[in-house]
């Protein structure tokens, strides 16, 4: 079986996208398949070994229904904006429905030049392609709504950053690739009709259910972007994922993670930290996250302002709106909280135990992950030292204590709360210093070390004890601080 084409963005008008077909490589080799995606989308396992497979997915063919485009949008970058932005090295091949029905994006990111490359060369270089790769299925993985990689493919050629580098294409999933920047780019222009559509397209891909109801369809797809970004970025919070590069342009409509260059996973818990090279004032560190998922949606709101009502009475209806989102937010990740520590009732105590708890780890810079995942295995009985984790042992025998009862008191099941503590505290999470190996090799052509890693974090929350090392913290002279934009 062959992926099924149904293409539903293309018969949009032509301002929303430009046509432009991918450039060839002269050498197209396969770095990463991933199989289980394929079979999702009806691509099986032999149709996806095929040459033709890997020439399309190279950028050197097309795969039968596809209808390559580059969509337009613009963006708010670190808070300024962009009123041209667009795919400046990708390339929308098509929708696909798979067996289930379901309709998902398929583009190729890093195939070549596309008039919104504003004299970029469209190339992406292999080791940005491999860790969007990696990262974006252990997000997916951990449960975490994501953008997913179907292959990665070598191109045989150079492309040139700081120094030459080894090309290479990946072929990235999505439920749609619709932005904030989309409604940017024609709220700029004025174009009620052309956001008026991409409100319609919004509701039909993402909240279908809320396609027919009462007042504006705008308000309608407000909420649900709204929810779908206080589920995000709690789940971002509580694994300890620092996106990096929170742009509208990178603020999926469809609540998805979008774009995985200067990304991380703490180590140490500093709140504070963040990663990315071009960030120099921290706008997007770790703490500030659903400050910055407030900010987006403000902007967000304001492109749809024409389709509520006129005048105060658009920012009457979306400013309540806007308001909930902060108490969204705080609803799930305080929910996540509570699973992590095994309990079930949110209140006050909780809030108060979590918020401790949070404390002390950024007092004695506990690791976010391996301290979470100590508590339960404590939890499930399995003996694991939890004071170790923590610089001030009489304040952290306190909070046991109060963890304790709480734990023990708790009406729900205990074993179902163990494993649910199990399912909500990874072993395995994608460290940065560890990313950063396997695409050192990689980049020397030796992939073994990112199929290995690729293997552990699809298995993030199972013990793998030959695999240990992958779970532990960097050394001093491993540490990564800084990590850099694809492009």
């Amino acid at each position: 079986m062959a992926l099924s084409f149904d293409n539903r963005y293309v018969q949009l008008p032509g301002r929303f996208y430009e046509r432009v077909l991918p450039t060839p490589v002269s050498g197209p080799r396969w770095l990463a398949r991933n199989h289980d995606l394929g079979r999702e989308l009806g691509l099986d396992d032999e149709a996806f070994a095929s040459e033709a497979t890997l020439k399309a997915l190279a950028g050197n063919g097309l795969l039968p229904g596809s209808e390559p485009i580059a969509l337009a949008y613009a963006g708010h970058q670190f808070g300024g904006f962009v009123p041209r932005l667009g795919d400046g090295r990708a390339i929308l091949l098509g929708e696909v429905r798979g067996p289930s029905g379901a309709r998902v994006d398929v583009q190729l990111k890093g195939a070549g030049p596309t008039p919104f490359s504003r004299g970029g060369d469209g190339r992406a270089a292999l080791g940005p392609v491999l860790r969007e790769f990696l990262v974006s299925e252990a997000m997916h993985a951990l449960g975490v709504p994501t953008t997913r990689a179907l292959a990665a493919v070598a191109t045989g050629e150079r492309v040139y950053r700081d120094r030459a580098l080894a090309g290479a294409v990946l072929t990235r999933v999505a439920t749609s690739h619709l932005r904030v920047g989309t409604f940017a780019y024609f709220a700029a222009r004025r174009d009620d009709d052309a956001l008026a559509r991409l409100v319609d397209l919004g509701l039909e891909r993402h909240a279908p259910a809320a396609r027919h109801g009462d007042g504006p369809a705008a308000l309608r797809l407000f909420d649900a972007v709204l929810e779908g970004q206080a589920k995000l970025i709690a789940a971002w919070m509580s694994f300890g994922f620092v996106h990096g590069v929170m742009n509208t342009d990178n603020c999926a409509i469809s609540g998805e993670t979008l774009d995985y260059g200067p990304c991380a996973f703490l180590d140490d818990y500093i709140p504070s930290r963040h990663f990315s090279a071009i960030d120099h004032q921290g706008r997007y560190r770790y703490e500030n996250q659903p400050r910055i998922g407030s900010w987006n949606l403000a902007r967000f709101a304001e492109t749809l302002l024409p389709l509520v009502g006129e005048g105060d009475e658009a920012v009457k209806a979306l400013q309540p709106r806007l308001e909930q989102f902060s108490t969204r937010f705080e609803d799930h990740f305080t929910r996540r909280l509570a699973t992590k520590l095994g309990l079930t009732g949110v209140d006050d105590a909780l809030v108060d135990l979590a918020s401790e708890l949070l404390a002390m780890m950024t007092d004695g810079r506990s690791d976010f992950t391996l301290t979470f995942r100590a508590l339960y295995e404590h939890a499930a009985g399995l003996g694991a030292g939890l004071s170790a984790h923590f610089a001030d042992a009489p304040r952290f025998e306190a909070w046991q204590r109060r963890w304790r009862a709480a734990f023990d008191n708790d009406a729900a099941p205990r074993a179902e709360r163990v494993e649910a503590m199990r399912r909500a505290n990874p072993r395995f999470i994608a460290r940065n210093h560890r990313v950063e190996e396997a695409l050192s090799h990689a980049e020397e052509g030796n992939l073994g070390p990112f199929e290995r890693l690729a293997a552990v974090l699809a298995r993030p929350f199972d013990d793998q004890p030959e695999h240990d090392d992958l779970a532990a913290p960097p050394g001093s002279e491993q540490d990564e601080h800084r990590t850099f934009c694809g492009t």
